[in-house]
């Protein structure tokens, strides 16, 4: 009878890494398109707000599934009849990171007091200035915790990207399964792997939380 061996673990350790690398992918994707959805929802232009409040709902209001799903077949139906499963998967959780980011993001750079606005309007500077020298970072002191809180919340989310054939963590441990039925022993490893990837992070994120004591200053 096949038992858990050192070559198993060494599997999922090579699919942690995937699945490391894939949140990567989406924070760093997520959070380029989140910030510049971050400054629409904060626009002078009413339009601008708009679509940018559309684009946050329904992001926010569409399982992650569907989103892998649309993209993996969307693609397809365009005319690419092969798409790389890690292509849809960080396409897919980069939508999905962005729009929650976007959300985080704008409610930091709002949470700074008005008086810091109006204080860097009577220096005479502009939008652009006041926003990048005064505004921006006091709302990344406020940020941090919650986006590093997030960045769990994508590291966990990434588990659904083997519906488009991608073989992370949560994958893995379903083939090494597959081939010697120790369910309990392997998903047990496949959680320790999770713990292991995703608990310094919590840890950083509280971390900052207190550090940063944001909320009682």
């Amino acid at each position: 009878m096949p038992t858990f061996t050192l070559i198993h673990f060494q599997f999922l350790c090579w699919a942690a890494l995937w699945t490391v690398g894939l949140s990567a992918i989406a924070f760093v994707g997520g959070g380029i398109v989140g910030f510049g959805v971050a400054l629409a929802r904060i626009s002078s232009t009413r339009w601008v707000r708009i679509l940018a409040t559309a684009y946050i709902q329904v992001v926010q209001g569409t399982p992650l599934l569907i989103l892998l799903f649309l993209f993996y077949f969307g693609i397809a139906i365009v005319g690419f009849k092969e798409v790389p499963a890690i292509f849809a998967a960080g396409l897919g959780l980069t939508i999905y990171s962005s729009g929650f980011l976007a959300e985080i993001w704008r409610g930091c750079i709002e949470s700074v007091p008005k008086t810091q606005w109006e204080a860097a309007e009577c220096l005479s500077l502009s939008s652009w200035q006041r926003l990048t020298r005064v505004i921006l970072p006091q709302a990344m002191r406020i940020a941090t915790a919650p986006t590093v809180g997030f960045l769990v919340q994508i590291v966990k989310n990434t588990s659904l990207a083997s519906v488009v054939g991608f073989v992370e963590l949560s994958q893995a441990g379903k083939l090494v399964n597959n081939s010697i039925f120790e369910p309990f022993t392997i998903f047990m490893v496949v959680a320790a792997i999770y713990f292991v990837l995703c608990y310094p992070l919590s840890t950083w994120s509280r971390s900052l939380e207190r550090k940063l004591n944001v909320g009682r200053r």
